[in-house]
């Protein structure tokens, strides 16, 4: 069993990395979609990922459309801040993709409104200076969920 996370055009290596060893962690599987905002050696992006690189089931797509084709016989939920559900609203399953967008602007507008009946948010405080999250916190939040929910399979 395993949940996929995949992140559009990721720009900050931290964050990157922090997600790598979460996935790593959870056994979780780790797509990431170009262009990236840091090369894959970035020495910020391995320090965030400690040791666990060597464990993450890492896959990097050429393009979001490529990856869109790609697996498009799978269930995928898109993590925006303009979800029509709560990210606990929807019942994870095995081998679902949760996607999520780059750091400065989210996912695409077109793949939103594309995918708006699987789109899902995590709540947050009405006041609009505040855009979202953190990348990598969101990431951990939904996954958790959906790991929650399958009974955290492999997890002790």
């Amino acid at each position: 069993m395993a949940i996929h996370i995949a992140l559009v055009e990721p720009e900050i290596p931290p964050n990157t990395g922090n997600v790598a060893r979460s996935c790593a962690a959870t056994e979780s599987v780790l797509h990431l979609i170009k262009p990236l905002g840091f090369s894959i050696d970035d020495k910020q992006l391995k320090r965030a990922g400690l040791d666990y690189w060597p464990f993450v089931k890492l896959f990097v797509h050429e393009s979001l459309d490529g990856f869109l084709d790609e697996y498009q016989n799978r269930r995928m939920f898109f993590s925006t801040t303009k979800g029509k559900k709560h990210y606990n609203d929807v019942t994870f399953a095995d081998e679902d993709i949760i996607v999520f967008g780059k750091e400065t602007a989210g996912l695409p507008k077109d793949i939103i409104e594309k995918y708006k009946d699987n789109s899902i948010r995590i709540p947050m405080a009405a006041d609009t200076r505040l855009r979202s999250l953190n990348l990598s916190n969101a990431v951990n939040i939904v996954l958790f969920e959906a790991l929650r929910q399958l009974g955290f399979p492999n997890l002790k």
